[in-house]
């Protein structure tokens, strides 16, 4: 049971990634491919009515850490207490931004919450891929099963621990680039016109540095982790995760090429859920590993939930992801279509 529950966090955090990650690299990408007032209205037309929705996810996963693994949730949140409250500032800014931006007809106003939507839509992925980064180094948890970080102690990701050093931070660079072209295929489907052009001539580049910094974080994770190393020679969940992940990466390159914009944007998508699977894969047993001795790491045995109460969310959990997987069929079924230069109207 507590395998099954691992999994289901796992499913509901990908999809999170996935779905936000979109909206996420659009606003990253907005000042560059939109130019105009129209333009940059243009964008937010596009993803004005799934990014409100596509944060619900990052909830479903939370709480069902909070039934099915308590513990971890909590050494989580006191850990990384200070990444989740920049986390949390960089949502409430982005949704500020959005909102506040049309509000006035002014240029200077519009400018302002412009380059803050810009600015937290490139730190929101930055965060999560160093949090990621931290998962996969370890922390130093120690035996009562808590831990704290520093922002900085070291650029060593075997010395003295901080939330940042070499390995984390080229996992925060990794999202933000892989996330960048996610949006740009998003916005390639979802625009036309110069926006259009534009996100297709960004996610071409983007491409070729998601390839290499994929590669080269890949080998970093291998040489500092041997265990995922050796859980992915043996684990046939990693080998058909790491199979989806290369065809989605490589098919949104070749998809993109042929001009099939929505394919390609689905084919990203299967590269990210295919990265977060086969890493969760390598991973588990382990949710939080402790970087100061391994009989310290809260593991899917020692931190869940009892029996019965595993059982009991089984009863609600299916319909809660039926409900959610509707919304965004419906969402995306309302609002099909490109968006144009007289879109967007209330952003």
């Amino acid at each position: 049971m507590p395998m099954l529950w691992f999994g289901l966090a796992a499913v509901l955090l990908a999809i999170y990634v996935v779905m936000d990650g979109f909206d996420f690299g659009a606003g990253t990408l907005h000042l560059f491919v939109a130019r105009t007032d129209a333009e940059r209205r243009q964008v937010l037309g596009a993803i004005g009515p799934f990014w409100d929705g596509n944060e619900v996810w990052l909830l479903t996963a939370g709480g069902t850490l909070m039934l099915a693994f308590p513990r971890v949730l909590g050494a989580g949140l006191s850990g990384f207490y200070l990444a989740i409250m920049m986390v949390l500032w960089v949502l409430i800014i982005r949704g500020i931004a959005i909102e506040f931006r049309s509000h006035l007809e002014d240029k200077l106003w519009r400018q302002f919450w412009d380059g803050a939507f810009a600015l937290a839509s490139m730190l929101a992925p930055v965060l999560l891929g160093v949090a990621l980064g931290n998962l996969v180094r370890g922390v130093p948890l120690q035996a009562d099963g808590w831990f704290s970080l520093p922002l900085f102690a070291s650029l060593s990701p075997t010395g003295v621990l901080g939330m940042l050093d070499w390995f984390t931070t080229l996992a925060g660079v990794l999202a933000l680039v892989a996330l960048a072209h996610h949006g740009a295929l998003f916005l390639a489907w979802r625009t036309g016109g110069p926006v259009r052009d534009r996100s297709v001539a960004a996610a071409r580049v983007l491409f070729v540095v998601t390839c290499a910094l994929w590669l080269l974080a890949t080998a970093a994770t291998l040489h500092l982790a041997p265990d995922m190393r050796a859980a992915l020679t043996v684990r046939p969940l990693a080998w058909v995760a790491t199979a989806v992940m290369v065809a989605g990466l490589l098919g949104s390159g070749l998809l993109r090429g042929r001009g099939r914009d929505l394919a390609a944007f689905i084919a990203s998508g299967a590269f990210l859920f295919g990265l977060l699977a086969a890493t969760a894969a390598c991973l588990y047993p382990t949710l939080i590993r402790s970087a100061v001795d391994p009989r310290h790491s809260l593991t899917v045995l020692n931190a869940s939930s009892s029996e019965h109460a595993l059982r009991t969310g089984l009863w609600w959990w299916p319909l809660g992801f039926v409900l959610a997987v509707g919304y965004v069929w419906m969402l995306f079924r309302l609002h099909r279509g490109r968006t144009s230069g007289g879109d967007g109207a209330g952003y």
